[in-house]
């Protein structure tokens, strides 16, 4: 059985010249619609209607692989093969330090830590850098979409 809480508190998260460091993914899927497509997974943020991808803070006893796992896990109900790192944030007040990884999508839970404090949804690539409030992880969803070949084997990013 899987225990279905979620980690609190800051005293066990790691700190870098006095900024927070944050580990989050990108989970993300191959749909097969009319044309083949990539989804990406976002989640609505606790302190409102804001959508974003999972993240938190990287504690002292996981890797930073783990820990981007672990909020997928808590955070977004969704479990995965992380394929990559897609690059590393300052946030705009200068007081964390984002990282981001590819997490491709294995098994979708229908119970999960913060289900009741979080809403999830499949969107587009092009859905998700309108949604996403942070300028840094429109950047990360840019990086995903240049590393991830579409599912027919051609890049996703034309532009």
């Amino acid at each position: 059985m899987v225990a279905l809480v979620s980690r609190h508190g800051r005293r066990l998260q790691r700190y870098s010249s006095g900024r927070r460091l944050v580990v989050g993914c990108i989970p993300y899927k191959f749909k097969e619609v009319d044309e083949p497509a990539i989804e990406v997974l976002v989640v609505s943020s606790q302190k409102g209607p804001e959508l974003m991808f999972p993240k938190g803070g990287w504690e002292l006893d996981e890797s930073m692989p783990e820990a981007a796992s672990r909020e997928a896990f808590e955070e977004a109900g969704v479990r995965g093969n992380l394929e990559g790192t897609l690059g590393k944030w300052t946030s705009k007040g200068d007081d964390k330090v984002h990282f981001m990884y590819a997490l491709r999508v294995t098994e979708v839970l229908q119970q999960w830590p913060e289900m009741d404090a979080r809403e999830r949804k499949w969107v587009t690539v092009e859905e998700a850098r309108e949604v996403c409030k942070h300028s840094w992880m429109r950047e990360a969803v840019d990086k995903l979409a240049d590393l991830l070949p579409s599912p027919s084997g051609q890049e996703m990013n034309s532009a």
